[in-house]
This record gives C-alpha cells, structure tokens and sequence, in this order.
C-alpha cells in the first residue's frame, strides 16, 4: 500500500485581516494546513523556523514589503514556491516579481479557480525539486561536508587547494567519522570528475584476494579464474581509485601497489604483460600506519608515496559545535527520502545530542537521526533522545545512580570518564593532559594501567 502524503503547509503573509482569512478558509476547505503572518517581518521568521510547501505573499505591507520578502526567502530557502499577490498589481509588477524568483502573481481579489491551480501547479513543483534531490543524492552519493568549527573549515580549504593537483592524499581518522566523504569530494572537484571514481575496501576482502581484486586476473590463474578479470586499477583508469582501511592490506599486496605507484603500470595475475595505467590514488585508514610500519605491518616507503598530502578527520566528539547542523541535515535527507515533511528538533533536543559520547561518530548520528524520525512524534525533543537514542547510563543520570551502589565505586567511573575524555582532547599528550588537570605524570600513568585506558587506533 502507498504511502499516505501529508498534505501541504502553507504560509498567508498580508497585513489585510479580510484577506488572510479568506485564503485560509478556502485553502483549509481542500484540507490543506496553513499559518499566517501579519507582516513581512514575521512571515520570513516563520520561513525561516518552518517547513512550508507554499507561500502567499502581499506585495504591499508596512515594515517590510513582499518584494524584500521575497529577495530574503530566496536567499535562505530558495526552493519554496512563493506566489505574490497584490490588489495594485500590474504587468510590470508581476514581471519584477517573477525574475525576482517568484512562483506565480495574483491580482486581489483572488480568483478560486486560478488561486487553487497555482497551488497544485506549485506543490508540483516542489515535489519534483524534492524528488530530484534525492535521486541526484542517490547516483552521485555525494552529500554535502556539514559542519562550521575551524576543523571542518580546514578539511575544506584544503580540498580546494590539493583537488586540481594529482597529488596522493592519505585520509586518516576514526570509523564514521567521514573518510569516504572527503575522498569523493577531492575527486568531484578535480580534473578527474567525469572520470571513475572506484573504491576498494581493503579491510573487507581476504588478502588472497586482493591482489586479483586490485589488479585483476587472466584467465586459469588459479582455480576459479574461470574468465579474465579487469581489476581496480585498470577500472579507474583516467580517473580516482580510493583504497578504504588501506592499513588492512597485506604486506605483498602493498609491494605491488607501491610498484604501480612508481611505474603507473600493473600486471594481472597470471599474466606477463604491463598495462598502462594513469590512476590517482587516494587513501584512507583509521591506523597509526606509523605504529604499523614499526610493527612491520606496513611498507615505509609506500607510506611516503601514499602521505604527499595528510588530511586528518577529527572525531564527532572533537567537533560537538557541529552536530545541530549535523542532525538537522540528517533530517531533511532521511525525511526526503521517505517522502515525508521534515520533522522539527527542539533546542533542547540538539543540546541532549551534543552531550552524548559518539563512539561511531558521523555515522551513528545519523543512524540515531534516522531512529528519532520514525519513533518520536509531531517533533523530537529531548525526551526522545534520552528514551531513544541511549537509554542506558549516559542518556538516564537516575539510571545512571542506580547502578553504582557505592560512592568508590560511581567516585572510579567518573575519574574513568574524565581522564579519558581529557586523554582525548589532548591527543594523548600524557605531559600536556597532566599539567592541565593538575597531577604529575607518574600519577596520571598510574591512573591509565589503572583504568586500562588505551589510546584509540587513530593517526
């Protein structure tokens, strides 16, 4: 069975009473939902805090007049269809308007029949934009990098600056945190975009495979090549390969990649001939790949060829200014592509989000975004987050009491807790974190075989 749609909102801005009311009587007799806004000023506070499918405005009002109304809305939320309406209009009027981006222009008194079409024309409208944002989001799995702290504000100038070049980027940074993200940007701003972009989980293929996966096979290689095999590099020829949790990669795959590094030729398994090959190589672990090249776990020198440029993505804990853009993105995307209108989240909901500890980072919020949409109600609130998103120690402080009979013991979690989260902010600097909580090193050292505090596999 079809999902049932929600019918549209719409918002009346006129400072005519008479007016007002007479479009809302008509609009709420075809069952559609509508706000109204007495002057300019409120109605672009409205637009701005509400999701509306269509709005009426009056060209003619004190303080601000429909044409800066429109010129703000279009600036903010350039995808609203925003039908004019005026008792002074005229041809030149109605053109202005239009140019300006104005869906449509009504003269007062409205006609029923022409007001009632250019509703449904202009609900038709926004349901295409809407549907195709989420087509194009879906073939191009491009979403947008969200996020105002200085970090993310780095990721991106730097992406600008290194994307024209060919130059290889190694992306570092904890699970979900959004490595993928950044590797796809680079190469849709490069000269490289309407070439492929391929990728290659190395953490997710056995390391017997891998090679054949990376450079492909000929034919009887081995047991199963039953056909020839055209293997990543030569698939992303002209254009991006990205090798994901290269850490993973095992030590004679990693020989072979350094060679087609150097060379920019391969050879397929099996077989005896070089290919040409002009790929660049992006790459992406949530290893220290230098503990790992002290481990003998990861060629040196192919580390130097990988790091030309270093981008680190911090964790989402790193960053908590940006999880109300964060959630409210999630919302609008995950609303959108359940063909539903997106749902409001108090502030007090988003400031219930930014307590929380992201041990998953980017991508468990989104999950828990995703988890809030379908469990809460007409909105979230901060309720909904500590019943759905943890409720569990961090998300209920009565539970949380509960579980600790005695002061020891609740006295060890929260030193636990504290060391861990100063351990982090300083990079697990153990110099710089015990002058800034005040102990000397030898105690916080003690503290960390105490707890069995380990420093996370990140670089």
């Amino acid at each position: 069975m079809a999902k049932k749609k929600a019918k549209a909102k719409i918002l009346i801005i006129d400072d005519d009473r008479s007016i007002r009311r007479t479009l809302k009587e008509i609009l709420e007799y075809e069952s559609y939902r509508v706000d109204e806004a007495v002057n300019g000023i409120e109605g672009m506070v409205k637009i701005k805090t509400n999701p509306y499918d269509v709005v009426f405005c009056d060209i003619k009002m004190p303080k601000m007049d429909g044409m800066e109304v429109l010129d703000n809305a279009m600036k903010i939320k350039p995808d609203i269809p925003i039908i004019m309406i005026s008792g002074h209009g005229t041809m030149e009027t109605a053109v202005n308007a239009v140019k300006k981006g104005a869906f449509d222009f009504i003269a007062k008194p409205p006609d029923l029949n022409r007001l009632l079409i250019t509703v449904r024309n202009a609900l038709d409208k926004s349901d295409l934009i809407t549907e195709t944002k989420v087509l194009r989001r879906k073939v191009s799995k491009v979403r947008d990098i969200v996020g105002d702290s200085p970090a993310i504000g780095r990721i991106k100038e730097t992406i600008e600056r290194v994307a024209p070049t060919d130059a290889r980027i190694l992306i570092t940074g904890e699970n979900g945190t959004g490595k993928e993200l950044v590797a796809r940007w680079i190469h849709e701003k490069s000269k490289r975009a309407k070439e492929p972009f391929i990728e290659v989980n190395c953490a997710a293929i056995p390391s017997e495979l891998i090679e054949s996966e990376l450079f492909g096979h000929e034919k009887g290689a081995f047991t199963s090549a039953h056909k020839q095999r055209i293997g990543k590099f030569e698939q992303a020829n002209g254009g991006t390969l990205f090798l994901d949790e290269i850490g993973d990669m095992s030590l004679s795959a990693q020989a072979k990649v350094l060679r087609a590094l150097q060379e920019n030729r391969i050879t397929r398994v099996g077989g005896d001939k070089d290919i040409q090959v002009d790929v660049r190589i992006l790459s992406a672990t949530n290893k220290d790949l230098m503990e790992e090249v002290e481990d003998n776990k990861f060629r040196l020198d192919l580390f130097h060829r990988l790091n030309v440029i270093p981008i680190h993505v911090p964790s989402l804990n790193d960053r908590r200014a940006d999880i109300p853009l964060l959630a409210k993105q999630f919302i609008k995307d995950i609303c959108n592509d359940y063909s539903m209108r997106p749902k409001p989240i108090t502030e007090e909901a988003l400031d219930g989000l930014k307590q929380l500890h992201w041990s998953g980072n980017v991508r468990e919020l989104r999950n828990v975004t995703e988890r809030l949409i379908i469990l809460s109600r007409e909105q979230i609130t901060k309720e909904d987050v500590m019943a759905y998103v943890r409720p569990s120690k961090q998300a209920n402080t009565s539970n949380l009491y509960d579980d600790y009979k005695k002061l020891q013991e609740f006295k060890d979690f929260t030193e636990k807790a504290f060391l861990e989260y100063k351990l982090r902010k300083n990079n697990w600097n153990i110099s710089k974190t015990a002058e800034e909580i005040d102990i000397q090193r030898s105690h916080l050292y003690n503290k960390i075989d105490k707890y069995k505090l380990k420093k996370p596999v990140t670089t």
